[in-house]
């Protein structure tokens, strides 16, 4: 009984070593069994591509468009602020020339118009950068979708199992027996005309 369920195993492991990474075959040298790892060879083993996400981003033609827009949206909150800071600083020097000569509920009451003008300075402040982060993600949306589609398309043409992104040094080392490095094959695709 134990030969046949050996002879059963050394048939099978062929079939499984395609579908994982080691297989463990039993051999029937001895009462009990010994096992023995089979690594698959490249050409069944899982094929991955990598990029680097945002060399693609930055190569797509309507990245300098969105940069422009996110730089135009941003001169416009900075002139803003800008604008606060000088208000607040008027009324902070036409404070200080008057202070002495103001009675004490009047000053009291100056001062606490200048600490709301800078609290509401602060808070713009705070408000804007929030906003521009947002604005920031929303002109990149469809930049990002567009790109995420590319590489999807690309990675079911090639057979991938999955494509990594290389920046911020995610993939310190590839093997370029199993990987492939798609980044521009990607900027070439995404700078032709379709």
């Amino acid at each position: 009984m134990r030969k046949y369920i050996y002879l059963i195993l050394l048939a099978v492991a062929p079939a499984s070593a395609a579908a994982q990474d080691t297989t463990y075959v039993a051999t029937p040298a001895m009462a009990t069994p010994t096992y023995t790892a089979v690594t698959p060879n490249a050409s069944q083993a899982m094929k991955y591509g990598y990029i680097s996400y945002d060399k693609a981003l930055k190569a797509m033609p309507s990245y300098a468009t969105a940069q422009q827009n996110l730089a135009s949206l941003k001169a416009q909150y900075e002139a803003e602020a800008k604008r606060s800071e000088d208000e607040f600083n008027e009324k902070y020097e036409e404070f200080l020339d008057v202070q002495r000569e103001l009675d004490g509920p009047i000053l009291r009451k100056r001062q606490a118009e200048l600490q709301e003008l800078l609290d509401k300075s602060v808070s713009f402040k705070a408000e804007a950068a929030r906003l521009l982060k947002q604005a920031e993600a929303d002109i990149y949306a469809p930049l990002r979708g567009e790109l995420d589609a590319l590489l999807r398309k690309i990675g079911q043409e090639r057979g991938y199992a999955f494509i990594l992104n290389t920046d911020g040094n995610a993939l310190p080392f590839a093997n370029t027996l199993y990987g492939e490095d798609i980044t521009e094959m990607v900027v070439s695709l995404v700078n032709s005309p379709l």
